[in-house]
């Protein structure tokens, strides 16, 4: 049986493992552009660096989190499942924020936050499929 007490055994978690590190990777990225060039993403994208800051600080810290969870020798279910309802969240927040106007997003502003949501939706797929697999 894969599950143990809520739990995905090392052998049995390979796509999932392989779903959380690149959730890892991609979100440390981003996170770590926000935080380093938010002044210059502001003027380009139509967002402003205030904003950008904290929300880039923010996923350089869910990615390492996301990154230790993936290191773990078993991989809690739970845990995989606050990872997938921020992702979630994420990608809901990025329709509302196109659909309310919040801020006078320019053409790349708005590519960046459709790109953004579609890559955040299929690293929730992936773990979605990793947890079904080691089922």
């Amino acid at each position: 049986m894969a599950t143990i007490a809520g739990t995905v055994r090392t052998t049995d978690a390979k796509l999932l493992r392989f779903a959380l590190r690149l959730d890892a990777m991609g979100t440390g990225a981003n996170g770590a552009v926000y935080v380093v060039v938010a002044a210059i993403f502001g003027e380009m994208f139509g967002l402003p660096a205030v904003f950008l800051y904290p929300i880039g600080a923010f996923l350089v810290a869910f990615a390492a989190a996301v990154f230790f969870l993936a290191s773990r020798p078993t991989v809690s279910r739970a845990a995989v499942g606050v990872v997938m309802a921020v992702n979630i969240a994420w990608v809901a927040a990025s329709a509302e924020l196109l659909i309310a106007g919040w801020f006078p997003l320019t053409g790349l502003g708005t590519a960046l936050v459709i790109a953004q949501a579609v890559v955040v939706a299929g690293f929730t797929g992936l773990q979605f499929a990793g947890l079904r697999k080691a089922a």
